[in-house]
């Protein structure tokens, strides 16, 4: 089939060829981000079914993040160079292959193969998603259709558990992929069927050193935040050495971009970080990744170990707060075309930060009423925040900047994400350990650590809300 390139609509309203190539994209984007968090609830089943340790279960998860740390900064480079079907088609048919390969996984080796492969394509999709968004959809209509994406990034982490736990209780755990895989062989089908390039491609050069480097920091940081976010107590080589190689290796790499972007051969251009709305938004989307993971670590771990919930009934505790961020999402967006971002996004860090001290709150006796209300605070605060901050990071850039600005947000999304992780289990597994050895039950010193690991975050959401003050609608749309 012939490529065919379209010019972007210029106009008021999106055209309904442009608004079907974004269609599409949202669906498979919300596929292969639900198909990224259902591993943490199976990871019992397979423990038993595969008799592997949990050590040994985690890399299904930490395989998966440290493939997207290394792909997504290349996304930069490779969107200029490459049409928008062919991207996706390389997205899509990489994840459908992955998921193929976990469905009929015999052993671990496998399973942990097809998701390095599923991550692979996964990496790609949210940088193609939002680089076509913002050189299709005209600027005073983003907020509206980036309201949408924000359905992608809050539903679809939200529901993963929960679809996840209702699949095992029902049936074999490679259902999990079984199902999945005709949602992704359909998107497939039908973008190299109907999918039409929306870009121009240029033929930016490869930096061959900058991609080692890239891979080497952003891999070697991930692994590190996520090897002290799962506690391994048995990690061979001390959790702070891979920590400290990816910093050192990221400075090198960034130094090296910044002095390549002016010549047009960086592989992730950095003078994006030149916008001051660009920078100030990515930074608090970072704090926001930080409390979405987090949180959705700790709070299962208090539903279970605390106060006794089930492994499912946690899952679906957790859905009312995915769902209303959803639910939210496009009559924010709408609102942001309105009235800007300041408006949004400070109303948006308090409650996160008042949900983050609510769940601080939680205790031995506290009720799921608690749990839920403080969820909701939370998810709300969220939907508030990632529409404006999306919006306005990508529309203050010029468009040949969109695709490296994406590829910068998918790559903070990713650290910040493992770093909310890290920071949360490591305080609440100090103060439990502190707890336990003076002698207080499992439970109560387990409550106190989510407890520790919640005011954590409330103390990191005041400097949230004080960068809400600083945020701006990009100069091409009305003021603020």
């Amino acid at each position: 089939m012939t490529d065919t390139t379209i010019t972007p609509d210029t106009s008021s309203d999106t055209s309904a060829r442009d608004r079907q190539v974004i269609l599409l994209l949202l669906v498979s984007a919300f596929t292969v981000i639900l198909n990224e968090t259902i591993m943490g609830v199976a990871l019992p089943r397979l423990m038993d079914d595969l008799g592997i340790t949990a050590a040994a279960g985690q890399w299904l998860t930490t395989a998966f993040l440290l493939t997207m740390a290394v792909v997504i900064p290349i996304t930069g480079w490779l969107l200029q160079r490459a049409t928008t079907r062919a991207v996706f088609l390389m997205a899509m048919g990489l994840f459908s292959a992955g998921t193929l390969v976990c469905a009929t996984s015999p052993g671990l080796g496998q399973l942990i193969l097809g998701r390095v492969v599923q991550a692979g394509g996964t990496a790609m999709m949210m940088p193609l998603l939002m680089t076509t968004v913002m050189s299709l959809v005209p600027p005073e209509s983003r907020g509206k259709t980036m309201g949408n994406i924000s359905i992608v990034i809050s539903v679809a982490p939200a529901i993963g558990p929960t679809i996840s736990g209702i699949i095992l209780n029902l049936l074999d755990w490679r259902w999990m992929f079984w199902l999945v895989l005709p949602i992704g062989l359909s998107a497939l089908a039908l973008g190299y069927a109907r999918l039409v390039n929306v870009n121009d491609p240029q033929k930016p050069p490869l930096d061959v050193v900058s991609v080692p480097l890239s891979a080497l920091g952003f891999g070697a940081l991930v692994y590190g935040l996520s090897t002290i976010g799962e506690s391994h107590a048995d990690a061979s080589i001390p959790v702070w050495l891979p920590v400290l190689v990816g910093l050192v290796t990221i400075a090198v790499f960034a130094r090296r971009q910044l002095r390549l972007g002016p010549q047009g051969r960086a592989l992730l251009d950095l003078r994006t970080f030149g916008n001051r709305v660009f920078t100030v938004s990515v930074v608090m989307m970072g704090f926001c990744m930080m409390a979405l993971f987090g949180m959705i670590i700790l709070l299962p771990i208090y539903m279970q170990n605390v106060i006794g919930m089930a492994p499912l009934a946690a899952g679906l505790a957790l859905l009312p707060g995915g769902l209303t961020m959803g639910l939210l999402a496009p009559p924010i967006g709408r609102q942001y075309d309105r009235i800007g971002a300041r408006k949004l996004v400070i109303p948006g860090a308090v409650c996160v930060s008042l949900g983050l001290w609510l769940m601080a709150m939680l205790g031995l006796n506290s009720g799921i009423w608690h749990v839920l209300a403080a969820h909701m605070v939370l998810s709300i605060g969220l939907a508030l925040l990632f529409t404006p901050l999306f919006t306005s990071a990508l529309g203050a850039l010029p468009k040949p900047m969109y695709s490296h600005g994406s590829a910068v947000m998918g790559t903070m999304q990713q650290v910040a994400g493992a770093a909310g992780i890290a920071l949360f289990v490591s305080v609440m597994s100090l103060v439990s350990h502190a707890q336990t050895a003076e002698g207080a039950p499992l439970v109560e010193a387990t409550a106190a650590g989510v407890r520790a690991g919640f005011m954590t975050g409330g103390v990191i959401s005041f400097l949230l809300i004080a960068a809400g003050f600083f945020v701006r609608r990009p100069p091409d749309m009305r003021p603020d």
